[in-house]
């Protein structure tokens, strides 16, 4: 006779969105072969709709966190393009502390010793100095983070123990330095960011990577 039909799971492109979404059950006198590749379609059906609730949750949390919310007046906001999308003005009125320079020509945060640099390219030139190339500015584009998720990024650079040494302190003088802006501003100056900052002590309580002599050349501007 006819063998029975067995369902795959060829159909399933779309993390089981199609009419053979459904568990393989059991049937009256199904053989060891049956009773073994039903268990294992079920198992492969089983992870992707795990996968499917992953991926949508990694979209929801990154929708949440990749928006800071409208940029408070009191910080100052800059037009840029031609979509006039506004950006966070980084020079936080006047609130950013040493070891740090501000470039008015792409409103851009350098930290340490690519402070110095970048400071004397634009200072000499008039020119926007480049960014330097570290994956850290991958992460935040701007130096200073703009959302929550840019913060959770870079965060997770800086605890990659591959990651390259130079990168980390990078990293924490930038965090380091946009905490302290955050302690100095009134609270309803305070985007999503900043309040991520100052409530989470994974962040609040950054370990510093400087250790002595060898970290100069990144820290010292």
């Amino acid at each position: 006779g006819k063998g029975k039909v067995v369902p795959t799971l060829s159909d399933e492109s779309n993390y089981g969105e199609s009419s053979s979404k459904h568990e393989w059950e059991s049937e009256e006198g199904e053989s060891v072969a049956q009773h073994f590749q039903r268990m294992q379609y079920n198992k492969r059906l089983a992870a992707k709709k795990v996968n499917k609730a992953k991926a949508e949750a990694a979209l929801q949390h990154r929708a949440i966190n990749d928006f800071s919310g409208r940029i408070p007046d009191g910080l100052g906001v800059k037009v840029w393009g031609l979509l006039d999308v506004e950006r966070l003005n980084s020079c936080f009125t006047g609130a950013l502390s040493d070891c740090v320079y501000y470039s008015v020509h792409n409103n851009t945060i350098f930290v340490g010793a690519n402070a110095n640099w970048a400071a004397a390219f634009e200072y000499s030139s008039w020119q926007q100095a480049k960014m330097p190339a570290s994956v850290v500015y991958k992460f935040a584009p701007h130096s200073f983070l703009r959302t929550p998720y840019e913060l959770e990024w870079l965060y997770k650079h800086y605890a990659n123990k591959h990651a390259p040494h130079c990168d980390q302190v990078v990293v924490y003088l930038l965090i380091n330095k946009l905490l302290l802006v955050a302690q100095k501003l009134n609270e309803s100056l305070l985007n999503k960011t900043m309040q991520a900052l100052l409530h989470n002590p994974m962040y609040r309580d950054l370990q510093s990577p400087i250790w002595g002599d060898e970290d100069k050349d990144f820290v010292i501007p």
